[in-house]
């Protein structure tokens, strides 16, 4: 997995990407819910689930039928509020199932584990992508919070905040040219 701020920095700039302006704070804290929410399966360790089980770390919390369930909740939640794509579900339900989506694909970018099981629960195979640059962060805190932690924050800082943050300006620039 990528570091929960990774997720949530992500998830942010993919809502300052795409979402109109002033979303108010409930459309926020979805996002940052959407994009953590995948690794609540690391409780299956406490519990007994393999990591290998469909639903085990990077299982089924990870796929792409999770994303887009989970999106269509948050897009519920968030479709009554009177802002922005408010009464709009389908943009909400893309949008959050895309936060939710990049969980995994940031996870499989990741340099340990066992992949990402994109398609369960109709396929249980484990993915990579073929670049991997990030370094697999430890499970739990006391570990983040040294030197291998350190490594996992400037892998993820040099591959995806200082892209994000490069790209950002550009995708806002063409959303408000093409709003001409």
């Amino acid at each position: 997995m990528s570091s929960a701020f990774t997720h949530a920095f992500v998830a942010g700039s993919i809502g300052k990407s795409v979402a109109p302006e002033n979303m108010p704070p409930r459309f926020w804290a979805l996002s940052v819910l959407c994009s953590v929410i995948p690794d609540a399966d690391v409780l299956g360790f406490f519990l007994g689930i393999p990591y290998e089980s469909v639903l085990g770390h990077r299982g089924l919390s990870h796929s792409l039928i999770f994303a887009a369930a989970l999106g269509f909740l948050a897009a519920r939640l968030m479709s009554g509020t009177g802002f922005g794509w408010a009464g709009k579900i389908f943009p909400l339900w893309i949008y959050f199932s895309a936060v939710t989506a990049s969980h995994g694909l940031l996870d499989a970018m990741t340099n340990g584990g066992l992949g990402v099981a994109f398609f369960a629960p109709l396929d249980s195979t484990r993915y990579f992508l073929p670049w991997r640059p990030l370094e697999a962060p430890p499970i739990g805190l006391a570990p983040f919070f040294g030197e291998w932690g350190m490594r996992v924050m400037a892998s993820e800082f040099l591959y995806v905040w200082v892209p994000a943050c490069l790209l950002l300006p550009v995708v806002q620039a063409a959303s408000r040219l093409r709003r001409r």
